[in-house]
């Protein structure tokens, strides 16, 4: 089994998407010190693959899904985060929180031309700011949540409470389902 070298995010910012890198920088301290972050086999980075190879509780997996919601002409994105044993309600609790007649997830190379970050790798933190980021209730109770680093090689090691309090994070009751 792989091992993680997990390490304080401020200076693993080398294996750091440039956004997320950026993002970081700015956060209060309190919110800072709490992030780690962990170089991992890019071949390992979706969340089944990476909590079977490195022994990392599926439970505390993190998936964030970039959404598109359409109304007429207007497309509106944003970010949702739930934990990866539930999936996204995008048919009801999305769009409504969007206003859309339609949501669906957004396509793959459209997500990673607006993030800036990989596909399999994207990430609440860096996002553009514009967006809001959707977090599903239940991620804050998870004591040590695993999202991407915006690279595949890598990923983001923090407690549920510290990705409620990001900026830009408004916490969902029902985001998701079982």
């Amino acid at each position: 089994m792989p091992t993680l070298e997990r390490v304080p995010a401020l200076v693993a910012t080398g294996f750091l998407a440039i956004p997320v890198a950026e993002a970081l920088v700015t956060l209060p301290s309190e919110l800072l010190g709490q992030i780690e972050a962990a170089p991992i086999d890019p071949e390992l980075a979706d969340t089944a693959a990476f909590s079977d190879a490195y022994g990392f509780p599926l439970e505390g997996g993190a998936n964030c899904i970039v959404v598109a919601g359409k109304r007429g002409e207007d497309v509106r994105f944003a970010a949702c985060v739930v934990l990866a044993s539930t999936k996204l309600d995008v048919n009801r609790t999305v769009k409504r929180l969007l206003d859309v007649r339609k949501a669906s997830f957004a396509p793959m190379d459209q997500a990673v031309e607006l993030t800036g970050m990989e596909y399999g790798g994207i990430t609440p933190i860096g996002l553009p700011s514009s967006w809001p980021v959707y977090v599903d209730a239940r991620v804050l109770d998870a004591p040590d949540v695993v999202v991407g680093a915006g690279l595949r090689g890598a990923k983001v090691f923090l407690p549920g409470a510290v990705l409620g309090a990001l900026p830009h994070v408004q916490v969902v009751e029902g985001l998701a389902v079982e």
